[in-house]
């Protein structure tokens, strides 16, 4: 008799629901409202999700860190949700936002969970308020979400982590595939230059520009990591057809972590693997 001796991790997968950048004109389903991202968290955690990556709105439905929005839509999302779904607060400049406002936001709001782009919020010469800002995290139990968008940055990230700037309690980081491409496409294989400069160190998950968001996600199911889906980067089906909501694409993702025998991870289950 054959037995497993290895078993990979529950699949944690996040939905991104709206981005800062698209508007119901790119999709009549994007969700934008404190209600509508309730109803969207909902749908997306009963498909599969345990975390939501929230993005609030202006009244002109532009980009903005803004605390009592931002508790406005965590409020509906827990009311609607319980604890079943992680909430995470972006901290996205968009060109609009200098990294001491991003880190006030966070400072303030206290979220679950903080996405964290390492471009951003660590330039040349901003190492000392970042390591304070990080720090900050571990006393407030934030759950850092860290995003590189190719593998010269998460050797950066790495340097950081080594020189003490950013702390390695509750690492997790995410892989941007297709960002600044031509066209903002991506390809599983943009995955492999991230995990040969990784090794294996820390818990990663991936999110992917473009129509081969599906297949770039498959791949990091099957190679033990993590995966972000939604409409901030990508409204098409694998098929190509328009997908109708976000909790579509969580069910495609779903459908390839049964087939291959990996549980999917509750909100529970992701908060004891990665707070750690």
């Amino acid at each position: 008799m054959i037995t497993a001796t290895h078993k990979l991790d529950p699949l944690i997968i996040t939905v991104a629901p709206n981005g800062a950048r698209k508007t119901k004109k790119d999709h009549e389903a994007l969700p934008i409202s404190p209600e509508e991202l309730a109803k969207e968290a909902y749908a997306c955690m009963k498909a599969g999700a345990s975390m939501i990556h929230l993005h609030v709105r202006a009244d002109d439905e532009t980009h903005i860190l803004d605390v009592p929005r931002y508790r406005e839509a965590t409020a509906a999302i827990r009311d609607r949700c319980g604890e079943g779904i992680i909430i995470q607060a972006t901290t996205e400049a968009v060109g609009q936002y200098s990294a001491p406002e991003q880190m006030a936001l966070v400072r303030e709001l206290a979220p679950q969970s903080a996405s964290l782009a390492i471009s951003e919020l660590v330039p040349e010469g901003g190492e000392a308020a970042a390591k304070e800002f990080f720090q900050d995290l571990v006393l407030q139990n934030i759950l850092p979400h860290y995003i590189v968008y190719s593998a010269e940055e998460l050797q950066r990230f790495l340097s950081l982590v080594d020189d003490g700037i950013i702390p390695e309690e509750n690492v997790f980081l995410l892989f941007v595939l297709g960002r600044y491409s031509q066209g903002q496409t991506s390809h599983p294989s943009d995955l492999l230059p991230f995990l040969n400069v990784l090794e294996n160190r820390y818990p990663w998950s991936v999110c992917a520009f473009g129509p081969l968001e599906h297949a770039s996600a498959s791949a990091a199911v099957a190679l033990g990591g993590h995966v972000r889906v939604g409409f901030e980067n990508n409204i098409l089906l694998k098929n190509g057809d328009v997908a109708t909501s976000n909790a579509s694409l969580v069910s495609q993702v779903v459908s390839v972590t049964e087939a291959i025998g990996r549980p999917t991870a509750s909100a529970k289950e992701l908060l004891s693997m990665l707070q750690k």
